[in-house]
């Protein structure tokens, strides 16, 4: 028994290291040990103290051990139950994470109303403070104050908070206007495979930035006096690799033409404010984008970000997994139009209301009523694409959707190396997935879901995906380690609740 305990501590152990991007080495330096003790921990050979699983957790942002009051690790599910209700849709987790590091780029305060208090928002305000911003919550609201420093020091930068986040990448774009070197720690997030930052790079030399990967740091030299010769056309098609080059291009004092840039939600609010701090930009929500930035930004901006089309998606699977009509009110319609698309060719059937605006004064709003009924597998494969086509953060919950689907469906994530696999977790709560490869998965469908228990995977959206699949498995499952989940929603279990879920969290002693 005590050798299950620590083989499942060890694969935990194991999973929240590559999540950091880490190697045995670095974590065996950072716990002060050898890497062969690591090995043993990993291979589940160790015996472990509570000191050292909690100075493992800290360096690997994973709670391995709970004790009082801390925040919730585990998940227990009532499954079997149907939702019914209303409920609305969070601010954009996405544009949150932007906005927070486009801050830096005013030396005013700026305001954001209505921010998801999420641990990837904390993490990054984590590193803000630390570097001498301040920020604080207004009063009995989600309201995020931001005031920077008259200089920002880099010096004390919190590495453990930085190294917790993927974001810190967007640390480039407003830093490379404050200093002619820098260092950053390397860029934590999601375990999704092997992600470069080289057509981040390639975006900002335009701007006269170089930038060295060394061991667990990027070294940044920045040549002063370098600005684009000509249209800066992305080599990736990526939401943050546009922001990066927006930021930058934001207090470039002339004209900037970004091509291949992203057109997406998170992207499109980070126009929107960057126009609120007077930098003109044209053609948002296209894939040229042309800036007209200012070389010094200090005024006092207030603004609110969209809703976050993610999880207006997140709790449609929901409704669809437990065949259940609810009111899924605040859609960003936009950003959801081709997934409603393929859901209709499946069978689907929903009601829309008449559109409406976000607090940001742009974007298209609506209240979706899903209705319950027999779905059947799409004629051809389910893939993502840049927008306007199906959003890449998307595409788990159509594996999550295709399982309750007469029929077989191919799911293709040609994006991530890791992210299918961790799909196939979901045959622990029953259902037919089949790896083709670490892109492709084959799901045959209906599924008689069936209650289970398991580690939650060490990616946020197949993490929900298994918790809303448990929420359809009659009996109790519990979902294990459910941190990852915590980075991108804001207190999801007590939402599904008021749906008539049945979710309790607990910590283990």
């Amino acid at each position: 028994m005590t050798e299950d305990y620590l083989a499942r501590i060890g694969t935990l152990i194991r999973e929240a290291r590559r999540h950091q991007g880490m190697t045995q080495n670095e974590l065996a330096d950072l716990l002060g040990t050898s890497q062969s003790a690591v090995v043993r921990i990993e291979q589940g050979k160790q015996n472990l103290s509570l000191e050292m699983l909690s100075r493992i957790g800290q360096n690997l942002d994973s709670q391995f051990v709970a004790l009082g009051t801390s925040g919730p690790q585990h998940l227990r599910i009532e499954g079997g139950t149907k939702l019914h209700g209303s409920i609305d849709v969070k601010t954009s987790k996405n544009a949150a994470v932007a906005l927070l590091c486009a801050s830096l780029l005013n030396k005013g305060r700026t305001t954001l109303r209505n921010i998801a208090r999420i641990e990837e928002v904390n993490r990054i305000l984590e590193v803000l403070s630390s570097i001498g911003v301040k920020t604080r919550w207004l009063p009995d609201s989600s309201d995020l104050e931001i005031i920077p420093p008259a200089r920002l020091d880099l010096e004390a930068l919190d590495e453990a908070a930085a190294r917790r986040t993927r974001t810190i990448i967007m640390f480039f774009g407003p830093l490379l206007h404050e200093f002619t070197d820098f260092e950053l720690p390397y860029a934590g997030g999601c375990d999704l495979g092997s992600r470069t930052i080289e057509p981040h790079m390639t975006a900002l030399r335009h701007f006269g930035l170089d930038v060295e990967a060394t061991q667990g740091a990027y070294k940044a030299q920045v040549t002063p006096g370098v600005s684009p010769a000509r249209a800066i056309v992305l080599t990736e098609r990526g939401d943050t690799v546009t922001e990066n080059a927006l930021m930058a291009a934001a207090r470039h004092e002339g004209e900037t033409v970004i091509r291949n840039a992203s057109p997406n939600y998170m992207v499109q609010d980070l126009c929107f404010y960057l126009q609120k701090l007077g930098v003109e930009i044209d053609g948002i929500g296209t894939t040229t984008l042309t800036v007209r930035g200012r070389a010094e930004i200090d005024v006092d901006v207030e603004y609110s970000p969209s809703e976050d089309p993610i999880e207006a998606m997140s709790l449609l699977a929901a409704a669809v997994v437990t065949e259940s009509e609810i009111t899924i009110r605040r859609v960003p319609i936009e950003f959801l139009e081709i997934e409603l698309a393929l859901l209709s060719e499946m069978g689907m059937k929903y009601e829309l209301t008449e559109e409406y605006c976000s607090d940001n004064g742009e974007t298209r709003l609506v209240d979706l009523t899903t209705k319950p009924g027999p779905l059947k597998a799409p004629i051809d494969k389910i893939h993502p694409m840049p927008f306007p086509g199906l959003n890449i953060d998307n595409l788990p919950f159509f594996a999550l959707i295709a399982a309750c689907a007469e029929g077989r469906t191919m799911i293709h994530d040609w994006v991530y190396e890791n992210r299918a696999i961790y799909l196939t977790e979901l045959t622990k709560v029953g259902a037919k997935v089949q790896l083709l490869d670490p892109h492709r998965v084959l799901i045959d469908g209906p599924t008689r879901w069936r209650a289970a228990e398991v580690i939650c995977p060490p990616a946020l959206r197949p993490g929900v995906v298994i918790l809303i699949a448990m929420l359809a498995a009659p009996g109790v499952s519990v979902l294990r380690n459910v941190y990852v989940i915590n980075r991108g929603y804001e207190d999801l279990a007590n939402r599904l609740n008021e749906l008539g879920a049945k979710v309790e969290t607990f910590r283990d002693i």
